[in-house]
């Protein structure tokens, strides 16, 4: 629906409910992390950052005072937590915070309707489908009449319980994810208008799972085929009686039966939803040999042969395999290993590499103690990911020092010969410009910059002179023919041939209420 006349229906609701004193009652609850099952990393309940009650506001735009979405109701948020992606959850964690959630929500029933928003990928010690079993318990207490619309990362993962248990779903149409806030905003207005138009709940919800599974690599909506792939989106949205389609290509990093892409489409008539659902999966399927990594993708020692052989600069390198942002344990040490080693940066003047990053608590303080133009000698990395590489040695000069970051704590950078690498206290991934420039680096005139990343985010994209992908070893190995899968369903695509094509007729879920 066009955001102007939401707006509208949303201030004409106001006026109305004012009148009558019946603003909706909506809650605002939510966990968010992808979790890789083939890191040895664990996530705890502080990594989620958990923010509650009226705090959860600060984290989203229209929910700032006198907007129209925040005027539109009477919210209750509970309990929001969003951890970096990482290793599995420890049970301990989802529990407490699953706990505490549920709790608040017990204090201000009932509701009419709850923001339940997520990313989708979390994995949680001896659970299976977390995010099925967290909405399973929130339907428990707030019960079955109340519209729970959830939003999710287009990398999320969509159970049939999740489905089912959700009224209203969507997840973002962008990868990378600039259209995230707008993704949450969207389920918000939606789950609003159908309060205020009192048609409640959807009559129809499709879920087609589709037998792919692709990392966001090779399914960026920056380029073919995923770019005309969602561009299909809104001409099923638009159609009368659907309220919202989605596609999602699902987390290959984790092992369990839900790992798959989905399509889903909701709203009130029957066929314009199951031809809508059906349509979004056959042109899924069809297009599936034509997905490819955004950018150029090689082993290690290749890409580091183009970036020095460039002419032009920043050459960027995604060390992929150990992605913080994917759910990599970030301290995989056997890139920083291969680079210490080369000849080429073994000298102040060779050409300037800078490397983000690797956690070391020694050497960051060590580096404390003898400040910045101090030297200093401490192993790196390989805490927690030890299977490719050993901790490594870095000795250096400091170069710059940074307390207080929300992630790393403190950062370091430490120059070994024309490398310079950045240290951080608590593992970190590096986005944005301002990462590097607090630091006193110049990524953009640095010969080569080399990140913990897969694609790249907007920023870095942006200076971009030149850019390759690189095939490390890690807990989000980029080459999925590698990975020990032993619980997703097959056959699967790209890892399986198929006899026969898959069943991708629509496939309708049971009302919430039922």
């Amino acid at each position: 629906m066009n955001r102007v006349l939401i707006y509208l229906l949303l201030g004409g609701f106001l006026i109305s409910s004012c009148e009558q004193n019946q603003q909706p009652r909506i809650a605002i609850a939510g966990l968010a992390i992808e979790s890789s099952t083939f890191s040895p990393a664990q996530t705890t309940a502080e990594a989620f950052h958990a923010r509650q009650d009226e705090d959860i506001f600060d984290m989203y735009p229209f929910f700032e005072e006198n907007h129209p979405v925040r005027s539109s109701a009477k919210w209750f948020p509970t309990l929001r937590g969003h951890a970096l992606p990482g290793g599995i959850v420890t049970r301990a964690a989802y529990d407490s915070l699953v706990q505490i959630t549920l709790d608040k929500l017990q204090k201000n029933l009932p509701y009419d309707g709850l923001f339940f928003d997520i990313h989708g990928a979390m994995s949680v010690v001896g659970l299976e489908d977390p995010e099925g079993d967290f909405i399973e318990k929130i339907r428990a207490v707030v019960g079955p009449e109340t519209l729970i619309s959830t939003s999710m990362d287009l990398h999320g993962n969509v159970s049939k319980r999740l489905g089912t248990l959700s009224d209203l779903i969507t997840c973002y149409r962008m990868a990378p994810h600039e259209d995230a806030l707008e993704s949450k905003q969207r389920a918000v207005e939606n789950l609003i208008e159908r309060l205020q138009t009192k048609k409640g709940k959807p009559k129809y919800k499709a879920w087609i799972p589709v037998p792919i599974l692709l990392p966001g690599e090779q399914t960026s909506t920056r380029i073919e085929p995923a770019k005309s792939l969602y561009a299909k989106i809104p001409a099923v949205v638009d159609q009368e009686g659907v309220i919202d389609a989605a596609i999602w290509v699902g987390y290959p990093w984790a092992d369990e039966k839900r790992n798959h892409a989905v399509i889903m489409v909701t709203g009130d008539d029957e066929k314009q939803v199951s031809e809508g659902a059906s349509y979004l999966a056959r042109s899924f399927w069809e297009v599936r040999e034509e997905f490819d990594f955004v950018a150029p993708t090689t082993d290690f020692e290749s890409a580091l042969t183009m970036a020095l052989n460039s002419k032009v600069k920043p050459f960027i390198v995604s060390d992929m395999g150990d992605n913080p942002t994917a759910g990599g344990a970030g301290d995989v040490s056997w890139t920083l290993q291969q680079l210490l080693n080369k000849a080429e940066f073994q000298s102040e003047d060779g050409p300037e590499l800078i490397y983000a990053s690797i956690p070391g608590p020694e050497l960051v303080k060590k580096a404390l103690d003898v400040g910045v133009g101090g030297t200093v000698a401490a192993e790196v990395g390989a805490a927690v990911d030890n299977r490719y590489a050993p901790p490594v040695l870095l000795k250096g000069k400091v170069l710059a020092i940074k307390e207080g970051d929300r992630n790393a704590r403190t950062e370091v950078v430490v120059q070994s010969g024309s490398l310079k690498v950045i240290v951080t206290e608590k593992r970190k991934p590096y986005h944005y410009l301002k990462d590097f420039t607090d630091l006193d680096l110049n990524p953009e005139q640095a010969d080569i910059l080399m990140v913990k990343i897969g694609y790249l985010v907007p920023e870095l994209y942006e200076i971009r002179a030149d850019w390759v992908m690189a095939l490390t070893p890690g807990g989000v190995d980029q080459d999925l023919y590698r990975l020990p899968y032993q619980y997703i369903q097959r056959p699967m695509f790209p890892l399986d041939t198929f006899e026969e094509e898959p069943d991708l007729s629509t496939r309708f879920l049971e009302a919430s209420s039922k």
